[in-house]
């Protein structure tokens, strides 16, 4: 291709493309064009209508010559027209296909639920002593963000969605006073003796609502080759609390297998599984809140879980999807018990049902949710007893917490004591042996075996701590205690503290600013700037970069923690500040001279011969690695 012919081809393009920009309509124009189309689409729907009249006129005429004696009347046409589509729609079903919406309220002092006549569903379902962060009534759901439907097909070859049914309800409220017991049914007819049946049940001061599906003469209708019914429980999960980022990272799916595993769906993103085996609940578990259902006898399969998040979407944290199995046996009349729990997310509410639901509230694995189950809750639960303010409460907890790990602090003080009065002798070897760290290892390893100190003895009672601190990170943005429970400038420790909103969001902080974590900050750098004065100097690269650490790691928990919970930063501050106090005490304790005089004693029974155990695996680690120690 030459370059005229490519030029051209660009020149010729361009008036392509600027022909096409300048022939573009304006607002003016887009305008008109819209109302022509909608013009043109009334003026469809009109001859649609216009049409359908004409066909009923047309079908009255008929039946009106056919019939002489029935008086003319278009209306009847019309809904027998209607009713033969639903006849075509839903067979035996179709009268139960039409009907007006109704709703009933079941309630005690703890919840009240809403049912549709609709689906028979639950329609809404408000926790009576809980409020959202903005102090409205708290509803788990409401309307259709709410779906429990039965699918199955008939005889005839329709498929049936109950959803879609209109069913009768036998009251038209009920409340339910402590140590009592009620119940509404809503039954959708088919025929004599025949219907499907919902009978909700609630008790006096309880978070359950029990469920009787009940299928009576449905034999005939249901195909004989037909041995399942097909369920979907579907939730959309509503915003209840200040932050919806926080909501959704706790926010998704549990189930329970008939062995007594509990698994759930990954909570940082849409997730989708089938189950192979049985499953005793579902749950769609939110931050503080939970949907449960579970059936008399075990789900059975296929069975499937479904997670789905709406980024966009500032009113809802997540929707849920569930779809299930029950086996249907042909019977004259079954029924299919279940329960549902609408409720907080209360460790010991939940595990008194003693059916596994209290593993879906996270409080780490393995050491962590042990630490989280055998000391803290028990403890907090304790506190929580003498009805103190939850700030007090927190308080407390750390002290507690830091007098059992006293002897493991004191140790690592000790230990750090002791590097301390060997701080002049390790300086010396880094100064004699700058450019050979080779040699200045060998060095110190002699100079730890002849005192006789452990190196590691300050850092095992520090790692020993861990699980204390990691339980808590587990522990307190999980604890439903603390809901919208205010301590100083804190109105909701259960969530994060603002002393000032930025209105706009800052990468890897936030869009406001949080005291209590400010202050964790402060005193955790604080801190570390004590240890690292106390602790021996040495100049090696690693023993630097462990300094710097401990100086970054604050920082960087300065913009994670900005979003938690408040009780959580809260905490960490005064565990900061305890340690400080006992740092302080430590020191009227801890004669550093006596230590001095204890190593000159060991180096003497080093000198004679005699080592102990850990000096000796020291030297033998030593040499494995080919360090040659001094004699």
């Amino acid at each position: 291709m030459d370059r005229n012919t490519l030029i051209g081809m660009v020149l010729m393009l361009s008036i392509i493309v600027g022909y096409g920009w300048w022939s573009q309509p304006n607002e003016k124009e887009r305008a008109q064009m819209e109302h022509v189309h909608d013009s043109i689409a009334n003026l469809q729907k009109q001859s649609i209508k216009v049409e359908l009249k004409e066909n009923a006129v047309a079908v009255d005429t008929t039946t009106q010559a056919a019939n002489p004696i029935a008086a003319p009347d278009s209306t009847t046409n019309t809904d027998s027209l209607v009713m033969t589509k639903r006849q075509q729609q839903f067979g035996v079903f179709a009268a139960a296909s039409a009907g007006e919406q109704r709703f009933v309220t079941i309630e005690n002092d703890l919840v009240k639920v809403k049912l549709a006549s609709r689906g028979g569903r639950i329609f809404s379902v408000q926790l009576k002593q809980y409020k959202t962060f903005d102090a409205q009534p708290l509803m788990l759901f409401d309307g259709d963000t709410n779906v429990f439907s039965v699918q199955f097909p008939t005889r005839d070859n329709h498929i049936i969605n109950t959803g879609e049914m209109y069913f009768e309800p036998s009251a038209s409220g009920v409340v339910v006073k402590d140590g009592d017991s009620s119940s509404i049914a809503l039954r959708l007819t088919v025929a004599e003796g025949k219907y499907i049946e919902y009978v909700y049940s609630l008790k006096g001061g309880s978070y359950l609502v029990g469920l009787h599906l009940n299928m009576v003469g449905m034999s005939d209708i249901i195909p004989a080759n037909n041995s399942y019914l097909s369920v979907d429980w579907n939730q959309d999960l509503p915003k209840v609390e200040k932050s919806i980022d926080n909501e959704r990272m706790a926010s998704t799916c549990y189930y329970k297998f008939t062995d007594d595993e509990v698994d759930y769906l990954s909570e940082g993103k849409d997730a989708k599984k089938d189950l192979t085996t049985k499953v005793k609940w579902i749950a769609f578990k939110q931050q503080f809140f939970t949907s449960i259902l579970m059936p008399g006898q075990e789900f059975d399969k296929p069975i499937s879980v479904e997670t789905k998040t709406d980024k966009s979407s500032t009113s809802v944290v997540k929707s849920m999807l569930a779809h299930f199995t029950l086996v249907y046996n042909h019977r004259s009349s079954e029924s299919y018990p279940m329960q549902f729990y609408f409720g907080p997310n209360h460790y010991q509410t939940l595990k008194a049902m003693d059916i596994g639901l209290e593993k879906q509230i996270p409080l780490g694995w393995g050491i962590f949710g042990y630490v989280n189950k055998l000391l803290v809750i028990p403890t907090f639960n304790f506190l929580d007893g003498l009805h103190l303010n939850y700030g007090i409460i927190i308080l407390i907890l750390a002290i507690l917490i830091k007098l059992v790990l006293l002897p493991l602090t004191y140790k690592a003080y000790t230990s750090q004591a002791t590097m301390r009065v060997l701080k002049p002798e390790l300086d010396e070897v880094h100064a004699k042996y700058p450019n050979d760290p080779m040699k200045a290892q060998q060095e110190t390893m002699g100079i730890y075996k002849k005192a006789g100190v452990n190196p590691l003895g300050g850092c095992l009672p520090m790692v020993l701590q861990m699980p204390i601190l990691i339980a808590m990170f587990r522990f307190f943005p999980s604890s439903i205690e603390l809901r919208q429970q205010g301590f100083l400038w804190a109105h909701d420790l259960s969530t994060y503290d603002s002393i000032y909103d930025f209105g706009f969001k800052i990468p890897f902080y936030g869009d406001h600013v949080s005291l209590f974590v400010i202050l964790m900050t402060i005193s955790t750098i604080m801190y570390t700037m004590m240890n690292n004065k106390m602790m021996s100097g040495g100049n090696s690269a690693m023993q630097q970069q462990m300094k710097w650490m401990g100086y970054i790691m604050p920082i960087v928990f300065l913009g994670v923690l900005n979003n938690y919970s408040a009780g959580l930063s809260y905490y960490y501050l005064l565990a900061n500040l305890t340690s400080f106090g006992q740092q302080y005490l430590f020191k009227f304790f801890v004669d550093e001279k006596a230590i001095h005089a204890k190593i000159q004693a060991n180096k003497k029974k080093v000198q004679s011969g005699k080592k102990s155990g850990f000096q000796a695996r020291l030297e033998e680690m030593a040499k494995q690695r080919g360090y040659k120690l001094p004699k």
